[in-house]
């Protein structure tokens, strides 16, 4: 069983900053994979950007050179930077997590979603 817990969202001004963590726990070996996703109203779920074990990162490109992905493996938790927040960037946020449990079994979690509004 793996727990993910979202933090850090609230409503904010347009071109003011966020930062989102993610939270794992449970039976947890290694996080290989963590992501963030968000879905607006209306609109299907996208992957916002995503962290490899390796330090890798891909993003969308609405939020190239505004955000910013990491992860802390010792604390097994991720973080989403937003910086120069727009109104489109309002949405729940959802993170995403591939992870290894001590029997070597793989999982894929996600968080309960956090809600992030932009006001412009």
């Amino acid at each position: 069983q793996v727990t993910l817990v979202e933090s850090g969202g609230g409503l904010v001004q347009a071109g003011e900053s966020l930062r989102l963590s993610c939270a794992a726990s449970g039976s947890i070996l290694s996080i290989s994979r963590m992501s963030w996703y968000r879905q607006a109203p209306g609109k299907q779920r996208e992957l916002v950007a995503a962290i490899t074990r390796g330090d890798s990162t891909n993003y969308a490109d609405s939020v190239k050179g505004r955000f910013t992905i990491s992860r802390d493996n010792a604390k097994k938790t991720g973080y989403l930077q937003m910086n120069s927040l727009k109104s489109e960037d309002t949405a729940v946020y959802y993170c995403n997590a591939d992870t290894i449990a001590f029997s070597g079994r793989s999982f894929g979690s996600w968080g309960q979603g956090i809600q992030v509004t932009v006001s412009s």
